[in-house]
């Protein structure tokens, strides 16, 4: 959109504050157009509007004008609405969310370009001076742009309320909020910038020092900020690469806990023992996160010692007593079981437990009965650990 702004204002303005050359020849619509009568709405008969005059042209031309753009305006208007009528009929075919964003993104751009188209004929059918029509084309790129950059910034901002629903979450839906707040008012603000700088070159109007101003500016804000938009990179690329959301429980340098807000500045950590942890989003952008909630299951791994003088098969017995007490959890979701090590006088068995899922208070629950109950079963055997 920036680019063809920055291409269409130079080609109006030029066509517009220059005269054309001899080997050009008009097409036969312009011809037509500028042969027509010029409109005066019968208001050039009232001699006070005749008589006056304002920078060297009579009133009722202002006048005239005037209800022309009203006209003008109304026109595009009603055209617009017949546009979406039509439109509607055809995409009603075809239930898609593509079609009410299609809908909503010609809604104000049609009833643009027709106004601006009627805005461009009305200039050439009334009967200007020179120095009127040099004015008159400059309020007209004046108008172009403004026009150009209410539809880009109408545009930017339905293709980032797409993207937003596209990401909602409910638990990020606060900083998804801002977020967005921040990135659309610093493209909003961009595009403004851009079209006061390419409006004004386009009006002969010297921007070398405004931009060396902005560059300046800029370098002055970026020094002073830089932790701030550091941070706030961060939280673009938190929300962009999804390491974790909220309420996830995550582990990094110097912190471990569940997520409870992820802000513009800071991702704030709740640890176990209860203290909340705020963590800048520089070292969240840049940090190894392991990410715990995520994990399929809870590992763990347990050794059981027991005596080397227990019989051979007894010590078989026990590994398919811990077997059946282990895998009948509904908690469990693999176990592996075997006498891994003859440690000095004892038989060392060893139990990896995998549990579904990682609710850990469940877990521990779980733990405690499938503990309590292997500790039944050996002593109703007769079998003592070391």
């Amino acid at each position: 959109m920036v680019l063809f702004w920055a291409l269409i204002l130079p080609v109006y303005a030029q066509t517009n504050t220059n005269k054309p050359a001899a080997t050009n020849a008009p097409s036969a619509l312009v011809q037509e157009i500028e042969g027509m009568k010029p409109v005066t709405f019968d208001l050039d008969q009232f001699a006070p509007l005749r008589q006056n005059t304002f920078l060297g042209e009579p009133l009722w031309k202002y006048v005239a004008s005037l209800i022309y753009i009203l006209l003008a305006f109304y026109a595009a208007k009603l055209l617009d609405l017949i546009a979406r009528v039509w439109l509607k009929r055809v995409t009603s075919r075809t239930q898609t969310g593509f079609n009410e964003v299609l809908l909503e993104l010609l809604h104000g751009p049609i009833k643009i370009v027709l106004f601006l188209l009627l805005l461009d004929i009305g200039l050439s059918i009334f009967d200007w001076s020179a120095r009127m029509r040099l004015y008159l084309s400059k309020a007209f790129i004046v108008v172009i742009a403004v026009a150009l950059t209410y539809l880009a910034i109408k545009i930017l901002d339905l293709l980032l309320d797409v993207w937003r629903k596209r990401h909602a979450r409910e638990a990020d839906r606060k900083f998804n909020d801002q977020l967005f707040s921040v990135i659309r008012i610093s493209l909003n603000t961009f595009i403004i910038v851009i079209a006061v700088l390419v409006t004004a070159q386009n009006m002969n109007i010297d921007i070398t020092a405004a931009i060396a101003s902005l560059s300046i500016g800029g370098l002055a804000v970026g020094l002073a900020a830089q932790d701030t938009l550091a941070n706030l990179f961060g939280a673009v690329a938190v929300f962009v690469d999804k390491p974790f959301r909220v309420g996830d429980q995550i582990k990094i340098e110097g912190a471990e806990g569940i997520v409870e807000t992820v802000g513009l500045r800071s991702t704030r950590v709740r640890s176990p023992d209860g203290n909340l942890i705020a963590v800048p989003n520089k070292t969240m952008g840049n940090a190894t996160i392991t990410n715990i909630s995520q994990r399929p299951g809870i590992k763990t791994v347990m050794n059981f010692s027991l005596p080397h003088t227990l019989p051979t098969e007894k010590v078989k017995k026990v590994l398919a007593s811990l077997e059946e007490i282990y895998r009948a959890n509904p908690m469990t979701k693999d176990v592996w079981i075997s006498v891994n090590q003859l440690a000095g006088t004892n038989l060392n068995v060893q139990v990896v437990h995998w549990s579904k899922g990682t609710d850990y208070k469940k877990y521990l629950e779980a733990m405690q009965d499938m503990n309590l109950a292997v500790k039944d079963k050996l002593e109703a055997e007769g079998v003592t650990l070391s």
